[in-house]
């Protein structure tokens, strides 16, 4: 008798584990104020404004002056990028930054799109807002948010855009075309910083969500990678009735079993659903994941605990902060280009490009606020936040790139987002997916949205 009351406790447990381990939780929709002082009594400025980049001559020859001032160290002999930014190349980046780069040009390509700013939760929040030129008879637009991650911004979308507003124009069918929302994260370029602690991926998700109320939009898709794919994560977990599919080419599945999987899986790859691609891209392990981990979180680590003090020279020298975000469109494009002079930086992307966006950075004095991002999302350790812990229950569509930092295969996703539609092997690409592959993106972006509008 005491065996079968024992036998059906456990049985009973397993049973309640399974069922309640896919409960749908959702996210408390609370309420911050990010801004100085205290939250004012008055109601909140709910007005969009126009708003357009801007730039002066005071403000370039600052930037010449700073660059010719310029004291740099010489590199090892054939330390190519596994040092850093090699410093013999940046000369030829700061040669071009000093001589050839038009920065009046690139502002007007940033003002090709509207931009607006408004007032939520205390902070200006800046965002551009793109809608389609003309609409096929009797459709209209989808409406998707962008989200960028850090040492990214709302630029990284600008080669995606047009694919995706017009993808007619583009050798693209017209079935699903967009009105797409790219904000900048609170802290970085245009966003306003918080002048308080805890401004985390959390209370940002809760912002946009208000902007996309704010823009009347009731139903909505969302798309991210590196901090946007856990903003627009939040946003599901948050509002998951308002949130008609979520798209991520980058996931953070912090879960102890993953670990493990990831440590047995060389032997046991089938057991745990791993496929010959994922077998490929994760192992050797101690290359593809311990090294890279190893190599490529030294700047976590600092900005997760004293983001400030590096802050304060990066936000001082504009070719310190060039060499410091730069490395990374380096490595996290391709970790093969350390063994290159030039880090392989203009196989992917032209100087025009990268450099406007380390001026987004330059010119508004974000970079100190940006890398606080890391203090408030992961100062208190992994794990110790209930969104980790929590799944995500809306339509999710995954791109893997084969050159992300590290690859999370489609059984380990479909952990997290059980309601996983589209898992696609990338042919090509790395951490930067909007960036440096936008057609690729953009069309799996555009098969995900097919899925889910046939369900």
């Amino acid at each position: 008798m005491w065996l079968e009351i024992l036998l059906a406790s456990v049985l009973g447990f397993v049973i309640y584990w399974f069922v309640s381990r896919d409960e749908e939780e959702t996210l408390p929709l609370e309420y911050g104020w990010w801004g100085p002082g205290t939250r004012p009594t008055t109601e909140e400025d709910a007005s969009i404004r126009p708003f357009r980049v801007e730039t002066s001559d005071e403000e370039i020859n600052d930037l010449h002056w700073r660059i010719d001032k310029t004291r740099l160290a010489a590199p090892l002999e054939d330390s190519c990028f596994h040092y850093g930014f090699n410093s013999n190349y940046l000369k030829k980046i700061l040669s071009y930054w000093r001589n050839e780069f038009d920065w009046k040009k690139q502002v007007e390509i940033l003002n090709k799109y509207p931009h607006f700013k408004t007032k939520i939760e205390g902070l200006d929040i800046h965002f551009i807002h793109v809608k389609p030129t003309q609409l096929p008879a009797g459709r209209s637009a989808k409406p998707l948010l962008m989200v960028h991650g850090w040492p990214g911004s709302f630029y990284e979308f600008y080669k995606i855009i047009p694919l995706l507003t017009d993808p007619k124009s583009h050798g693209l069918s017209d079935e699903h075309v967009f009105e797409v929302i790219c904000p900048s994260i609170p802290g970085y370029g245009f966003s306003e910083a918080s002048s308080k602690k805890g401004l985390n991926s959390v209370a940002t998700a809760r912002i946009f969500y208000k902007l996309m109320q704010r823009l009347n939009f009731q139903e909505f898709y969302v798309q991210g990678g590196d901090w946007g794919s856990l903003i627009c994560t939040n946003m599901a977990q948050m509002v998951p009735r308002h949130v008609k599919g979520l798209h991520l080419n980058m996931a953070l599945v912090m879960r102890n079993f993953f670990t493990l999987s990831l440590l047995l899986g060389r032997r046991f790859g089938r057991l745990f659903g791993y496929t010959e691609r994922d077998m490929e891209l994760l192992y050797p392990f101690k290359e593809k994941i311990f090294y890279t981990v190893m190599r490529e979180s030294g700047y976590l680590h600092i900005q997760a605990t004293k983001p400030d003090t590096v802050g304060c020279a990066l936000n001082d020298s504009p070719v310190g902060l060039a060499a410091y975000i730069l490395e990374k469109f380096s490595t996290w494009t391709n970790s093969e280009f350390r063994n290159l002079e030039d880090g392989g930086l203009e196989r992917k992307f032209s100087l025009d490009d990268l450099l406007t966006n380390i001026m987004l950075y330059w010119t508004t004095g974000t970079i100190v606020s940006s890398q606080r991002y890391y203090k408030e999302n992961l100062g208190k350790g992994l794990n110790v936040h209930r969104h980790e812990r929590m799944k995500v229950h809306v339509p999710t569509g995954f791109a893997a790139f084969p050159d992300e930092l590290i690859h999370v295969p489609e059984k380990l996703v479909r952990f997290k987002y059980p309601k996983l539609l589209s898992y696609s092997y990338m042919p090509r690409g790395g951490h930067f997916a909007a960036f440096e592959e936008p057609e690729l993106l953009a069309k799996d972006i555009r098969k995900f949205v097919e899925q889910v509008e046939r369900q």
